[in-house]
């Protein structure tokens, strides 16, 4: 694939990027309001409303094995989102991101054989190590928070593989029905949690920001940008996201994150990146 080609995928990635975690930060401020569930649910369903009426899915017609395309993305979606949030009531937004990074960096590394690969792991592992709270000074790290993240981890890969086979011959439409199948997954967490609080007229401008920066920007970007980008590219991109997080984290939250912390984002980071160049070379990449 030509590197002119990839300009503009590369492009709406990076912008989602930006944009997720840009949304995360406000989507935090909502939890004194509503909790961790409530915001979850506010960021899918006004996402769903928004890109539902910009893209009318209803104009398309999907076949069955579409629509379990759709259905395992949207499912993947919905569970990311409810195991991410409840991770970011208990631990900074970088951590969050960087230990959820494992669920992608996981099956990047599964079935590797070569030495190299080997040191890509151990780097991991030595990553993930440095962001458990072993020491007072992470006292702010709770172990609570470090196993939701994970699990929001293991259902990130999800979306990136069911997001792939959803978007293939698909388009924007697409990301609308999974963004709507999440909103119905979140919607009976968030009215537990919150309640009437979630139609509080005065919550809409902040909610309505966090479901345009972490869902309908970057759903639709990203769906229109992974069948068009190689499995390898996409990988590396995606590395960058706990550096974002912390900088958004930095700026929007004012969250600090120590040096043994800042390592071992550091080192998740660099073993996704040296994983995806070496480990995708042995395996025909998704142009």
């Amino acid at each position: 694939m030509r590197s002119s080609t990839l300009f503009l995928p590369v492009l709406l990635v990076t912008l989602g990027m930006v944009f997720t975690q840009t949304g995360a930060s406000f989507a935090k401020m909502l939890f004194p309001l509503v909790g961790a569930g409530g915001a979850t649910a506010l960021r899918l369903v006004l996402a769903a409303i928004i890109l539902i009426l910009v893209f009318r899915p209803w104009r398309f017609r999907l076949d069955a094995g579409q629509w379990r395309a759709v259905l395992l993305y949207g499912g993947a979606m919905g569970a990311m989102n409810l195991f991410f949030y409840a991770a970011l009531e208990h631990i900074p937004l970088g951590i969050a991101v960087a230990l959820e990074f494992t669920g992608p960096l996981a099956v990047a590394l599964f079935g590797a054989r070569k030495p190299l690969d080997v040191f890509w792991i151990i780097l991991a592992v030595g990553g993930f190590a440095l962001l458990l709270p072993w020491t007072p000074t992470s006292a702010e790290i709770s172990p609570f928070g470090v196993v939701l993240a994970l699990c929001a981890g293991a259902c990130w890969a999800g979306y990136i593989v069911f997001g792939q086979r959803a978007g293939t011959g698909g388009g924007p439409h697409i990301a609308a029905l999974g963004v709507a199948t999440a909103a119905l997954i979140a919607l009976p967490f968030g009215i537990a949690t919150a309640g009437a609080s979630l139609i509080d007229p005065a919550l809409l401008p902040l909610a309505l920001a966090v479901a345009l920066f972490s869902s309908a920007i970057p759903y639709a970007l990203d769906m229109v940008a992974l069948p068009h980008i190689p499995s390898r590219l996409f990988g590396i991109l995606m590395s960058g996201q706990p550096a974002l997080a912390a900088l958004s984290g930095l700026v929007f939250l004012h969250e600090t994150i120590g040096p043994v912390q800042l390592a071992g984002m550091a080192a998740i980071m660099a073993a996704s990146v040296g994983a995806t160049l070496t480990i995708a070379r042995q395996r025909p990449t998704i142009a």
